[in-house]
């Protein structure tokens, strides 16, 4: 077989009920150049056995029990043969342009410290929707995203792991997923990358999120501060953020510290969630904070209405 161009990382846990349609979506690509690595968290269904049953020496089968998705995608990495690492998550798919369109980016934006496609959200409900994408060209536009944080702040992730791909040497040089944090990881790892490195992006519809309501974060008691946040305020004590990214990084983490505090709220965290407010610095959510603010005086059963609201942002 001939090196692979790229590894596909998939990690499994429990996910037996989605993970042909995973693979069968890989399978599927136009761009033949791939190698898959399928790494187990410890799976009690028949996830493992379905992907065994594939027979196709492009698949390699890992097992990494109880160490948590990050450490997952990090070991998988150290085993890649591929300079080039894609990432799909077990209950997700790809489109069949999706490698070809990576491909594609690389050879164009050889500077980029990530490449990406657009991708697509399957509601609950079974609405099939654009990201809400912002502060990006309209298609068909590719190129190399004008202001990452600026789309963050302002619309959903314009990075996503599952539509995403990274050199090996820059995953490598960012320290990969942060392993000891259970949210934010991933959002982590893009505003690393962000930071040091252009990212390149296509209109191309490349990927499907399949939304799950029991991956979200909210819901846990007294939210954690996201990686992210920390790592930004780092960049910005020790001065490693141009001038002409700040403002919009710190928008980006005033986002998310709103939505930490959202999500304490939804929980009844009345106290922790209005000590979050009173330290975010943000023009372009001030009314949002004023709400949340209101909404921290109430009983959680009303902040919930509220709430459902606050979070589509």
């Amino acid at each position: 077989m001939n090196m692979p161009k790229i590894s596909v990382i998939i990690p499994l846990l429990n996910k037996g009920p989605y993970i042909k349609r995973a693979l069968d979506s890989v399978f599927a690509q136009n761009f033949k150049g791939f190698e898959v690595i399928v790494i187990d968290g410890g799976s009690m269904d028949d996830g493992p056995d379905i992907v065994k049953k594939y027979g196709d020496n492009r698949i390699k089968f890992m097992r990494q029990g109880g160490k948590g998705v990050s450490a997952a995608r990090n070991h998988a990495v150290n085993a890649c043969s591929s300079d080039l690492i894609a990432f799909l998550d077990a209950d997700d798919e790809w489109l069949p342009k999706h490698l070809g369109t990576i491909i594609e980016l690389r050879e164009k934006f050889p500077q980029a410290g990530a490449y990406t496609t657009a991708y697509k959200i399957k509601e609950r409900n079974g609405n099939l929707r654009w990201a809400k994408y912002r502060s990006i060209p309209p298609s068909p536009w590719e190129g190399l995203i004008p202001n990452y944080f600026r789309s963050a702040a302002l619309g959903e992730f314009p990075v996503w792991t599952s539509a995403a791909c990274i050199p090996k040497n820059v995953f490598m040089e960012m320290g990969g997923f942060v392993e000891d944090a259970w949210w934010g990881e991933d959002a982590d790892l893009w505003g690393k990358i962000a930071l040091t490195y252009p990212i390149a992006f296509s209109w191309e519809w490349g990927a499907i999120y399949h939304w799950d309501s029991e991956g979200r974060a909210c819901g846990r008691p007294s939210l954690e501060v996201e990686p992210f946040v920390t790592t930004a305020n780092n960049a910005i004590k020790r001065g490693l953020v141009p001038e002409n990214q700040l403002s919009d990084v710190k928008e980006y983490v005033a986002r998310k510290e709103i939505y930490r505090a959202a999500c304490n709220l939804s929980v009844g965290d009345n106290k922790n969630a209005y000590s979050i407010l009173q330290r975010i610095d943000t023009k372009f959510f001030p009314i949002r904070i004023n709400l949340l603010v209101i909404v921290s005086k109430f009983p959680a059963v009303f902040s919930k209405i509220v709430i459902r609201y606050l979070l589509d942002f």
